[in-house]
């Protein structure tokens, strides 16, 4: 499989999360997060995929068979590694400002690289995102803009105070 964009200038971590969409897309997924842990035969990829209905365990198991056979193809890992696919869980990464954009409402935890308004941790619920630009109500009376290139990490913060439906 020839993986679009993938340079010498990538690191392998942005080639497989390369790979990782293309066959995630091909199965009607999206990757949320790839990440490669660890080195030699102590090297772990992780894949972290979502969609809109939810991501059950035959979507990780057949995801996980067809990136398997990919990266074994290229051939970018020279040892043993271990590959997981899961779902992101209740406290979900927030990577690109279209998840943002997705999780409008719903409470954040973001850390950015620089201070932005002399901080440089923020909890709050998501107001809006565009433009390059996420914007958090950190509290009732107290909005904050922040660029979606100062975010260092950022996920949701799980409300457990909600009810399932039907409860």
């Amino acid at each position: 499989m020839a993986v679009r964009g993938t340079g010498p200038d990538e690191s392998l971590e942005q080639r497989i999360r390369g790979l990782a969409d293309e066959v995630a897309a091909s199965l009607g997924l999206e990757v949320v997060l790839a990440e490669v842990k660890g080195e030699g035969s102590r090297s772990v990829v992780r894949i972290f995929i979502d969609q809109p209905a939810g991501v059950t365990l035959e979507d990780c198991e057949r995801l996980s068979k067809r990136l398997s056979v990919a990266l074994d193809v290229e051939d970018w890992i020279p040892s043993k590694y271990t590959l997981e696919v899961s779902s992101p869980g209740i406290n979900r990464p927030l990577v690109r400002e279209a998840d943002f954009v997705r999780f409008r409402g719903e409470k954040a935890r973001v850390r950015t690289r620089v201070p932005v308004g002399g901080q440089k941790n923020f909890k709050g619920r998501i107001v809006d995102a565009g433009g390059g630009v996420v914007t958090l109500e950190a509290a009732p009376d107290r909005q904050v803009e922040i660029a979606v290139t100062d975010i260092d990490k950022a996920s949701l913060i799980a409300d457990l105070s909600r009810r399932p439906q039907g409860s």
